[in-house]
């Protein structure tokens, strides 16, 4: 199957997960960081999904699934580990609404892949649900390339385009900036501020 590769906007749109075992738990994690709102259908939650419920970051509905749970959902994720309940969940969702069936990719209209993150830098690996552990493993190679360091690297790379898109109106000097804060002497350097600031200064210079 060929996947389109997307980003989803979550904020305070409708998630239902199905099941409160550790596979949900994995799902829910990634919902609660991208601020989506949360409603889980379980009769048992782990520990830790529990304690996202008492602090509120997601709405527990103690009970098996029926198909009004998914009422308005935006998206719905199946993670009960049971395939009954995957395939009554798929047969109440709508076509409209994005499903993920976790034991059953191939009845799912959207995948989720292995993500690697540092801060605003994200990537993700699919190898469309060929192999899930391959998609792991390049994840942790992907982790030994692009460390802690790239998590100020990148917050600097925002603020830094931020201000050359507003401040900056030679075209040449635009394009002469976001293209040098990109090279490798700036992800490892000690005071990139001061790096920026000759850059600016040799410009001016020539």
């Amino acid at each position: 199957m060929n996947y389109y590769p997307i980003y989803l906007n979550l904020m305070d749109k409708k998630a239902v997960v199905i099941g409160g075992g550790k596979v949900a738990e994995r799902k829910i994690q990634g919902l609660i960081e991208a601020k989506a709102w949360i409603t889980v259908v379980s009769p048992n939650l782990t520990e830790q999904l529990y304690q996202c419920c008492l602090e509120g970051e997601i709405t527990w509905k103690q009970k098996t699934f029926s198909a009004e749970d998914i009422n308005d959902a935006f998206l719905i994720i199946a993670a009960a580990n049971d395939p009954e309940v995957s395939l009554a969940v798929k047969h109440a969702a709508a076509p409209n609404q994005l499903l993920n069936l976790a034991d059953n990719p191939e009845e799912s209209n959207f995948i989720l892949p292995s993500v690697y993150k540092q801060g605003k830098l994200s990537m993700t690996v699919s190898t469309s649900g060929a192999s899930p552990i391959l998609a792991k493993k390049i994840k942790q190679s992907l982790s030994s390339q692009y460390g802690a360091e790239y998590k100020d690297y990148v917050d600097f790379l925002y603020d830094c385009r931020k201000w050359i898109l507003q401040e900056v109106t030679d075209p040449k000097l635009k394009k002469y900036l976001l293209s040098a804060i990109t090279e490798r002497e700036f992800v490892t350097s000690a005071n990139r501020q001061k790096d920026f600031k000759d850059l600016l200064d040799k410009w001016s210079q020539s």
